[in-house]
Parts: structure tokens; C-alpha cells; sequence
């Protein structure tokens, strides 16, 4: 038994000597830059900006060259070959096309930001994960501290009871129930030493890391923010980036409903071409052309149609979707803030039972040393104190992970914790 406390001992120190300190806001920044659920939530805000200045483009004069530095050619049995070249440029621009260009082009404008939306969102459940994680490694490293006082009360219990138990005033299953209380508490010693190792684990991959990062945790227990009074949920939805996400989708797809009408105008263009050729036997021909030209489509097979049901369809789905993404918005809202409230109070109470548990621990104590009450009513008071102390620990971490969602769900980012 002393040998497994020994090893443990050892094992949690060792660990514990090679860790790096890590804060809060260490890991936000190590997060913003290296997390890749965000590099990827970036790059979609570059491809919608890059598809809107695609999609721009035909708004702008449309230059072709064209060119044929050299050709050779030949007519009939005996004639001679004739080498020429040719080069020319050619001019279009868009005059009206019903504003399809420009309505496309208002529609990608909104993807950015729909994009950028969804940046948040992730932003915020990457949050949330962080701080499940940086929660998880505190409550481990504390607990480890717990473990070991724990197993130092429980050593006191079997020493004790193997001197009363020597002095015929214990009996054998009383001395059988320390030993067994003191292997449980060296045990978990040994197994918080691993759940650290775990908790950095998980710490390093939100982190964005994949080499595992030996950290240890610096932060306490409290909340930054109780938000006692109750918020006025339905105005705080309107800001959530989930629904404002959904909102830009929708006037997206209003855009594109009006560019997909837009298919049954005409398109006009004024063009313009200026081409020159010449060879070793004619002099150089050159000759320019300007006008306007109308295409428009006749019949393409319900083509046009088609499009605008489905732009339709979009719209509408994406009216429902922001009608239930508020609804779920308004009840999440005041479930975690529920839930962040209970978990505050339930972490006060088991406050007040730790500091009843070491009272009465104190005391039955004294009794129990000098035979003043039996074994046991000792031990279920030293078990309580034991229980308290562990359930101290789990309130508290239960009371961060709960201010965490209570975060998320309005909206908090990694960016709202350090803008820089």
C-alpha cells in the first residue's frame, strides 16, 4: 500500500514539473491563430468574397486579344505559299440584362456575410469547447490536490484505527474498512494523474495542436459574469450570430430569386473589334467594327422556369428555417441561463455542506479518539467529509461548463474574450 502511494506520488510530480503554464487567455490566442475549425471558417469568408468579385466582374468591360504571329497557306497544285499574321481586339460591355449581374452580385455580397456569420458561430463553439477543456484540466490538477488530502485523511483513519484495534478497543472489520478507505483514496491519486494527462490531451486538440502540450492550467473557480436579472431574451436573439447567419442566407436568396426573374430579359451589350492581317504579297489589311448586340432566349425547355421555382423553394425554406433558428435561439437563451443560475446556487450549497462536513469531522474526531462514539458513526461522518469535498469541486467545475454555454448561447466568441 505505501509502495502504490509512493509510485503515485512520484508519477503526479513528475508530471507536473514539465508543465508549461497555460491562462485563459493564452489559450483563446493559441486558439484564434491555430485552431483549424477557424482557418477553415476564414477561408470560406475569402472564397465568397472571391465568388462575389467573380460574379462582379461582367459588370465591367470584357478585352480580348487574339492573335497569329505566324500562318502559312497555300491554293492549288503550284502556287507559291503565302506567310501571314494576324492580331485584333475585341471590346463588350454589358448594357442591360434585366439586373441579373447586379442582383447576383448583391446576392454574393450577402454570402460574405453569411460567411462571416458562420465565422462567429464557429468562433463561439470553438469557445465553448476551449473552455469545457481548460475547465476539465483545472478540475483534474485540483482534484489531484484533493486526491492526495484525501488519502493523507485516510492514512490518519487506518493508523488510528490500528491503534485502537492493537489496544483491543477496534475490531477487525473496522481495521478492514480503513485499509480498503486508504486504497481507494491512493488509487484515485493514481487515476487523477492520468485524467490530467487525458485533459491535456483534449486541452491541446481544441488548441489546434496535434504534438501533445504538457500545460497546466492557471485559473480559479469563479465566474465572470453571474447574470443574475433575468435578460429580455427575444430582443437578445435578434444579435445572435446563428440567427443573424440564417438572416443573410435569406436576403441571399431574395437576391437570387430576383436574378433568376431576371433571366427573361434580354441581354444587350455594346461590342467593339478592331483586327488587322498582312502578308508578304498584299499589303496589310486592317478594319474595325462597332454596334450593339441582343441575345434572347426563345425557348430553353422550362429552363428558366425551373429556376425561378427553385429560387422560390430557397426563399422559403430559408423564411422557416430563421422563424425555428429564432424560436431555438429565444429557448436556448433561457435554458443555459437557467441552468448557469442553478448551477451557482447548487455550488453555494455544497459550500455550506463542505464547511457542516469538516465541523462535524473535527469533532467526531475528538469523540472517536477517546471512545466517546462508535466506529460506525465515525466513519460515515469521515465519509461525508470526503463526499463534500469532492462534490465542492465537481459544483464548481459543473458552475464554469454552465457559464460557458450561457456564453455561447449569446453569442460570445473567442474574439469577445480578446479582440486583439
Amino acid at each position: 500500500m505505501y509502495c502504490m502511494m509512493v509510485v503515485a506520488l512520484f508519477f503526479s510530480g513528475a508530471s507536473l514539473r514539465a508543465e508549461e503554464p497555460m491562462t485563459w487567455q493564452d489559450c483563446v490566442l493559441h486558439a484564434k491563430k491555430r485552431n483549424p475549425e477557424l482557418v477553415s471558417a476564414r477561408e470560406k469568408i475569402m472564397q465568397a468574397d472571391a465568388q462575389k468579385r467573380i460574379v462582379g466582374s461582367a459588370l465591367w468591360p470584357q478585352f480580348i486579344g487574339n492573335a497569329i504571329p505566324y500562318q502559312t497557306s497555300a491554293s492549288g497544285l503550284k502556287a507559291n505559299a503565302n506567310d501571314t499574321y494576324q492580331y485584333g481586339v475585341t471590346a463588350s460591355q454589358l448594357l442591360f440584362d434585366g439586373f441579373k449581374t447586379w442582383n447576383s452580385t448583391n446576392a454574393e455580397a450577402e454570402k460574405i456575410r453569411s460567411a462571416a456569420y458562420n465565422y462567429d458561430v464557429v468562433s463561439s463553439n470553438v469557445r465553448l469547447n476551449l473552455r469545457q477543456a481548460f475547465v476539465e484540466l483545472m478540475r483534474a490538477q485540483e482534484f489531484l490536490t484533493i486526491a492526495s488530502e484525501i488519502m493523507e485523511i485516510r492514512k490518519q483513519d487506518s493508523d488510528l484505527i490500528n491503534m485502537r484495534y492493537k489496544a483491543g478497543r477496534e475490531h477487525m472489520g473496522a481495521l478492514l474498512t480503513a485499509y480498503a478507505n486508504q486504497a481507494q483514496a491512493e488509487k484515485d491519486v493514481v487515476q487523477a494523474g492520468r485524467n490530467i494527462g487525458l485533459a491535456q490531451r483534449r486541452l491541446t486538440k481544441t488548441l489546434g495542436e496535434s504534438k501533445l502540450i504538457r500545460m497546466n492550467a492557471v485559473g480559479d473557480f469563479r465566474v465572470k459574469d453571474p447574470a443574475l436579472e433575468r435578460p429580455a431574451f427575444e430582443p437578445m436573439a435578434e444579435s445572435i450570430p446563428f440567427l443573424q447567419e440564417i438572416m443573410a442566407r435569406k436576403e441571399s436568396a431574395k437576391y437570387s430569386l430576383k436574378a433568376a426573374k431576371a433571366e427573361f430579359f434580354p441581354q444587350v451589350f455594346a461590342k467593339a473589334s478592331f483586327n488587322e492581317t498582312a502578308d508578304y504579297l498584299m499589303p496589310d489589311q486592317s478594319g474595325w467594327m462597332a454596334g450593339v448586340s441582343v441575345n434572347w432566349p426563345i425557348f430553353q425547355g422550362g429552363l428558366r422556369i425551373g429556376d425561378v421555382d427553385k429560387a422560390k423553394a430557397v426563399l422559403e425554406q430559408l423564411r422557416a428555417d430563421e422563424k425555428s433558428g429564432r424560436d431555438g435561439v429565444i429557448l436556448t437563451l433561457e435554458d443555459t441561463w437557467t441552468k448557469f443560475q442553478n448551477a451557482m446556487e447548487n455550488e453555494k450549497v455544497t459550500e455550506k455542506f463542505l464547511e457542516a462536513a469538516a465541523e462535524r469531522s473535527k469533532i467526531s474526531n475528538a469523540q472517536y479518539s477517546i471512545g466517546l462514539m462508535s466506529f460506525d458513526n465515525w466513519i460515515i461522518i469521515e465519509d461525508n467529509l470526503v463526499k463534500a469535498k469532492q462534490a465542492v469541486l465537481d459544483a464548481k467545475a459543473a458552475m464554469l461548463v454552465a457559464e460557458a454555454n450561457w456564453i455561447q448561447a449569446k453569442g460570445g466568441t473567442l474574439e469577445t474574450d480578446n479582440p486583439q
